[in-house]
């Protein structure tokens, strides 16, 4: 009787992970566990770094493109940051390039349960994946997905409903983050503070100024200052000075 053939190793989480931990740097991993805020009590705590950096990771990431959703998954559990957010570059990939609609929804679904289980949890990793998997799925859709993540007080979920408005604002649509910064106006954390700002300010540049001016004049003045400065960023001195007076 014949055996079935071993699996291909050199297409692998571990593999992925091995190419990962090969690239790293002990001095830029120490500076990363700074930025990132893993100290007890910030927001990254307990966040692991073997010190690679993001371009190196795309690049593995293209090495091993069409890993399956179980290699992903290996990937995503990882207690080591670039192993998740290397994954996430996987999981984008496998999104984008599903052969049919099921497959592709099967993807997002998939994204979505790695962040209601906390693995999509840093700055880095919500903004380079929330836009482009569960933003894009839904664009020419309805966003009422968003307005449930939103509406959970979990920073990382609230982040994710807030980036993935990115999709819309760059199809033209701004009616998803005028739907839910409202919402979140009193959430004075300071990564929501920025994404919210940063969502606000490129609807006026790329949709409608006139769009955020109007929402300014009706919510400035219970905008964290966070929030309105980045919102304001590419305003007049006058026009920004305006709005901060409304605080």
């Amino acid at each position: 009787m014949s055996r079935a053939a071993p699996a291909d190793r050199r297409h692998s989480a571990a593999a992925v992970k091995a190419a990962i931990d090969a690239l790293g740097d002990p001095d830029r991993a120490l500076h990363s566990a700074g930025f990132f805020k893993t100290a007890p009590g910030q927001y990254g705590e307990g966040d692991r770094f073997v010190g690679v950096t993001v371009p190196a990771q795309r690049r593995v990431a293209r090495q091993f493109r069409g890993l399956d959703r179980d290699g992903v998954r290996t990937l995503l559990d990882s207690d080591v940051h670039e192993h998740r957010l290397t994954g996430l570059f996987l999981l984008r990939s496998g999104f984008e390039k599903a052969a049919t609609a099921e497959d592709r929804q099967a993807w997002v679904d998939f994204y979505l349960q790695a962040v209601f289980d906390g693995r999509v949890n840093n700055w880095d990793l919500v903004d380079s994946s929330a836009e482009y998997i569960l933003g894009a799925s839904m664009v020419g859709h309805d966003f009422d997905g968003l307005l449930d993540l939103v509406a959970e007080k979990d920073l990382w979920r609230r982040r994710v409903a807030i980036i993935a408005t990115a999709a819309f604002i760059k199809n033209g649509d701004a009616a998803p983050i005028l739907e839910l910064a409202p919402r979140i106006l009193d959430d004075h954390r300071d990564l929501i503070q920025k994404a919210v700002g940063w969502m606000l300010r490129e609807m006026g540049k790329r949709v409608d100024r006139a769009l955020l001016l109007d929402f300014l004049e009706d919510h400035a003045a219970q905008m964290g200052r966070t929030a309105l400065s980045y919102a304001t960023e590419h305003l007049e001195p006058g026009q920004r000075a305006h709005y901060r007076g409304l605080r």
